[in-house]
């Protein structure tokens, strides 16, 4: 068995990967500096997209080839979550987690497969994951899930508000406001919003927004997202001085 040696995580959790690695509020993402995901890919290529990725959204991630190899990495080191693909070598995914839970190893596991069957995806979490991601996959939904059983294990409450500056979401009425002035908004609006200031301070893509708010339902040459933008802008203002343009990039969202 390959000698295991632990990846260092980051000093401080950086800006969103340029793939849609984004997901994380500020209170998550200072924690997943203390969290650690194991990868368990045979594709090199893969692999490396998704562990790259996990350390730059402030996880350490260690990466396994095989599925024996992984069983072991397992049982020496507690893992706060692990990304499993199913086809492996020398012990399959199913497999292994089947193998882990047997052990009464409780890391929350998510499947890769580019198997997306009812029956496939049964198969999957019968076999002890609690969940199951098909191939191709977009690295925000990733990370976003990754983070959602992470909160279920460590029974962390997902917030029901959003403050940026003066600016506050409500999740539950779905209500905003700027200072004491409510805001109303259109639904892809509101998404736009809440997506925007879970990632205040960060810039992010027109691609990553297109992902997350129109599900790919866009060419990514449309300029729906500028429009978009453009709508929000107006009823958050000042344009200046909270919704931000960067050229060639994306926008960030500021304390006004």
């Amino acid at each position: 068995m390959q000698t295991f040696r632990p990846a260092t995580a980051p000093d401080t959790c950086p800006p969103a990967f340029a793939t849609p690695a984004d997901s994380t509020d500020a209170d998550f993402c200072s924690m997943a500096e203390r969290m650690r995901i194991l990868v368990v890919e045979d594709d090199n290529k893969i692999a490396s997209f998704v562990v790259k990725g996990l350390k730059q959204a402030g996880f350490a991630a260690d990466r396994c080839a095989d599925g024996e190899e992984a069983l072991g990495f397992a049982q020496t080191t507690n893992y706060d979550a692990a990304v499993v693909d199913v086809m492996l070598p020398k012990l399959d995914g199913l497999s292994l987690v089947q193998r882990l839970r047997a052990k009464k190893i409780r890391t929350p596991v998510i499947i890769l497969s580019a198997k997306a069957s009812v029956e496939d995806r049964i198969k999957g979490l019968q076999s002890g994951a609690d969940d199951y991601l098909t191939k191709p996959f977009a690295f925000s939904e990733l990370i976003a899930r990754v983070q959602a059983l992470i909160r279920r294990a460590s029974q962390i409450a997902e917030p029901t508000s959003l403050q940026v500056g003066d600016l506050s979401l409500d999740l539950l009425t779905r209500g905003v406001m700027c200072g004491t002035q409510k805001v109303d908004l259109q639904t892809r609006e509101f998404a736009l919003l809440e997506y925007l200031m879970r990632q205040a301070g960060r810039i992010v893509t027109k691609t990553m927004i297109l992902e997350h708010i129109f599900d790919y339902s866009f060419d990514p040459q449309t300029n729906v997202v500028d429009v978009l933008v453009h709508r929000l802008r107006a009823k958050i203002g000042p344009a200046r001085t909270r919704l931000h343009t960067i050229r060639g990039v994306g926008y960030v969202l500021k304390t006004a």
